[in-house]
């Protein structure tokens, strides 16, 4: 008896726990998608390592724009390193994307160079510089309820993941009441702390159920061709 309850315990209750997760439809187990399959980022914007190519694409992302606002946006930049950046760093599809206006290069790198003191790692922040002509269409393209303001900035940011669909909550919440929220506001240190640490672990979890799965499959192939071939050699 104690034998099943193990072998229960080993293979089925992880089946069962990810087909509730891939099933679920409230906000709890599952992010839902606020639009699907968004632009890439522009192949013109630049970085600040000519060398490096930033996309959307296979990522999961979190997007933010700071127009010519950087220096303002420090604050904001600092809530979102330490809430967000320094608690899912250890996840290496994650990137922190910040869309910026070209001719702030300097101020990006001051930025950069006072995140560093407090920040183990700073690879997982990207910053692109834009034409600020194409900064709007683009934001645009999301159809988000707030907008820019005169420096192209927001202090709001949006999860995207890895196939450029936007994700945030919508439809009715865990006490039946409806809400849509369609980014997250850095200037609130509780908000980052709260709402989108919650929202961040289900889109991180969803890929991590997926990668356990898909090792499971890669691990029974392999071993089927392994006891194939060790059959052929003992022919």
């Amino acid at each position: 008896m104690k034998k099943k309850i193990v072998l229960i315990g080993l293979f089925i209750l992880p089946i069962v726990t990810y087909l509730i997760f891939a099933s679920a439809k409230h906000n709890s187990l599952f992010l839902p998608f606020l639009s699907k399959a968004n632009k890439e980022l522009p192949s013109n914007w630049k970085t600040l390592n000519s060398s490096e190519k930033i996309q959307l694409k296979n990522k999961i992302t979190v997007l933010g724009f700071l127009g010519s606002n950087v220096e303002l946006s420090k604050g904001n930049l600092f809530n979102l390193n330490q809430k967000i950046y320094k608690k899912y760093f250890g996840f290496k599809d994650l990137q922190l994307v910040m869309v910026v206006s070209q001719g702030q290069e300097s101020a990006v790198r001051s930025v950069i160079e006072e995140l560093k003191p407090i920040t183990e790692d700073m690879s997982g922040w990207k910053f692109v510089f834009a034409p600020e002509d194409e900064i709007k269409p683009y934001f645009d393209s999301y159809k988000l309820i707030g907008g820019l303001d005169e420096k192209l900035s927001t202090p709001s940011v949006l999860i995207l993941d890895k196939e450029i669909n936007h994700r945030g909550r919508k439809g009715k919440d865990l006490k039946g009441e409806e809400e849509y929220k369609d980014s997250y506001n850095t200037i609130s240190a509780a908000e980052l702390h709260n709402e989108m640490t919650d929202d961040m672990k289900i889109v991180l979890r969803e890929y991590r159920l997926a990668l356990k799965k898909n090792k499971r499959k890669d691990d029974f192939r392999d071993n089927i061709t392994k006891n194939v071939e060790e059959k052929v050699k003992e022919k």
